[in-house]
C-alpha cells in the first residue's frame, strides 16, 4: 500500500488510454428480462438479454480492454454495462452505504485494495464467495493476492474479492545521470547495487551524490521511498489479530529513518508524488531514480515525454514490494448474483488479465499469466526494451503475504504527508517528524 494509492487507479488509466467519463454509481439494474437495448459498446440486441451491471471507480481498464465485449460474445444472452465515479474516495462511501441497506449495488462492484481489508472484515457476510464459482482456481492467484481477498476466519474465512491486478514494484531510473555520477547504466548491474536490501540503495545515492551535477537528487522524495520499504514488510501497521501496530513495529520506525536519512543527506528532490512540480521532475531530470510499479512506466513516459525515451530505464528494487491493485466482489443482494460471479470470474482469470495488462499495463495478480506470451515477452520500448514482464514477475512473486488493516490508508498518508513530508521539505528532525506523525495518527484513529 502507498500514500498516494488512492489516486493509482485514475493514474493509471489516463496513462493508458487518455480519460472516460464519469458516470453516476451504479444503482439497481433495471430487471434483465425485461428488454433488449444498449451493451457496453452500445450494440443492441434483437433479443431479450440477461444485463449484468458492473460498478468501478475511474476508467478501470475492463471495458477499456475489450473484455465486456468479448464475454458478450462468447455469451449472447448477457449485456453488460458499466458505471463509473472518477474517484475512489467518492465511489468507496457509497458503496458502504449499498452494501449496508442491501440496494443500490451493482451486480458486481470494484473495490481498491486500500478497502479490501475493511470489506473482507465488515462486509464479507454480504458477499458471495468467489473461491465456490466453478473455474476459480486459488493456485492461479498470487497467495498474498488471494489472501488480501479472504476474509478472516472468524469472519467466515470466505474469499470474497478476486483480484485484477497488482503494483509490483521496481526501481525506475535515469541512466543518463549514472552515467555522469560514475555509476553503472545496465539494468541488471544497476540492480545488483542494491539486490536484498534497501540500505545499499540509501549506499547508492551517497555514491551518487559525490559525483552528481548541483540539482540532480538521487530520489524524488522521502515519503516514496518510506512506502516502497514499508511495503517490503510482511507486518506493517496491524498484526494478526487486528490491532493496531505501527508505532512498535520496527520495520515501520526502520523504514521511516531509513527515508529520512535520504532527506537529511541531501539526497531528495523533496518533492510530493503527484504535483505538478513531481510530474515536472521526470522530464528536467531533478532526480535519477524513483520507486515505480508496473503501472508507472505509461505516467513517466506521459511526462518524461519524448526527450525521455531511452534515458529512462528499469531494474529490480532492493526487495519485493507491491503499491496498488484492485478486486471484484459480488453482492449477494443481486437478482442476478450467480450470473455475476460467473462474470467477474472470467473477468479476473489469467488469460483476461494477460490481455488487460497488453492493452492497459495492468500488472497480473493471477501468476498463471505470467507464462502467457503477452506477459513473458513484454518489454517496454520507452525504457530501452526493458523486460518489464520478467522484471514484475518476479517482484509480484516476491512480495510477502501482508496484514492489512482497515485504516491502513490512513496510517500510511499521516506517517508521508504530516511526517516524512516535515523532514523532507521543512527541515523537522526525523523524530520530530515521526512524533508529528503519531499524534495526526491517533487523532485520526481516536486513540
Amino acid at each position: 500500500m502507498r500514500v498516494r494509492a488512492r489516486a493509482r487507479r485514475t493514474l493509471v488509466t489516463t496513462v493508458a488510454a487518455a480519460g472516460a467519463a464519469a458516470l453516476l454509481l451504479a444503482g439497481c439494474a433495471q430487471d434483465p428480462d425485461e428488454s433488449p437495448g444498449q451493451g457496453a459498446t452500445g450494440a443492441s440486441g434483437g433479443a431479450a438479454r440477461t444485463t449484468l451491471t458492473v460498478g468501478v471507480f475511474g476508467a478501470f481498464g475492463l471495458q477499456e480492454a475489450g473484455l465486456y465485449d468479448t464475454y458478450m460474445a462468447q455469451n449472447p444472452g448477457i449485456r453488460i454495462e458499466q458505471t463509473s465515479i472518477e474517484r475512489n474516495e467518492n465511489y468507496y462511501p457509497q458503496l458502504l452505504t449499498h452494501l449496508g441497506t442491501g440496494s443500490g449495488l451493482a451486480d458486481i462492484q470494484a473495490v481498491e485494495v486500500n478497502n479490501i481489508a475493511e470489506i473482507t472484515a465488515t462486509q464479507a457476510d454480504k458477499l458471495v464467495d468467489l473461491a465456490k464459482v466453478p473455474g476459480v482456481d486459488k493456485a492461479a492467484y498470487l497467495p498474498w493476492k488471494w489472501a488480501q481477498g479472504t476474509a478472516p476466519a472468524a469472519k467466515g474465512g470466505a474469499t470474497v474479492g478476486l483480484g485484477t491486478d497488482i503494483g509490483p514494484q521496481g526501481i525506475c531510473y535515469r541512466k543518463d545521470l549514472f552515467e555522469a555520477a560514475g555509476l553503472p547504466t545496465d539494468r541488471t548491474a544497476v540492480g545488483a547495487l542494491w539486490a536484498g536490501d534497501w540500505n545499499k540503495y540509501l549506499e547508492a545515492g551517497r555514491t551518487y551524490r559525490a559525483k552528481a551535477g548541483e540539482g540532480k537528487a538521487f530520489v524524488d522524495s522521502a515519503s516514496g521511498v518510506m512506502a516502497a520499504v514499508t511495503g517490503s514488510s510482511a507486518q506493517r501497521f496491524y498484526d494478526e489479530q487486528g490491532k493496531v501496530v505501527y508505532k512498535t513495529n520496527p520495520a515501520v520506525r526502520g523504514a521511516f529513518d531509513l527515508a529520512a536519512s535520504f532527506a537529511t543527506e541531501g539526497l531528495s528532490a523533496k518533492l510530493q508524488q503527484f504535483t505538478p512540480s513531481w510530474d515536472q521532475g521526470f522530464s528536467n531530470g531533478s532526480f535519477a531514480t524513483v520507486s515505480c510499479p508496473a503501472w508507472m512506466l505509461g505516467y513517466i513516459q506521459d511526462k518524461a515525454g519524448p526527450a525521455g525515451k531511452d534515458k529512462w530505464d528499469v531494474a529490480q528494487a532492493p526487495k519485493p514490494s507491491n503499491w496498488g491493485g484492485s478486486f471484484l466482489v459480488v453482492p449477494k443482494a443481486g437478482k442476478r448474483a450467480e450470473e455475476a460471479a460467473k462474470l467477474a470470474a472470467w473477468l479476473t482469470a489469467p488469460a483476461q488479465q494477460a490481455t488487460l495488462f497488453e492493452k492497459r499495463g495492468s500488472f497480473p495478480s493471477a501468476s498463471a499469466a505470467y507464462k502467457l506470451p503477452a506477459v513473458s515477452g513484454a518489454q517496454h520500448a520507452y525504457f530501452g526494451g526493458a523486460p518489464i514482464g520478467e522484471i514484475f514477475s518476479k517482484a509480484a512473486e516476491g512480495v510477502p503475504v501482508t496484514v492489512v488493516g482497515p485504516k491502513d490508508l490512513v496510517i500510511a498518508q499521516n506517517l508521508a504527508d504530516i511526517g516524512m513530508l516535515q523532514v523532507d521539505q521543512k527541515g523537522r528532525s526525523p523524530e520530530e517528524g515521526w512524533e508529528a506523525a503519531v499524534k495526526a495518527i491517533d487523532n485520526a484513529l481516536d486513540q
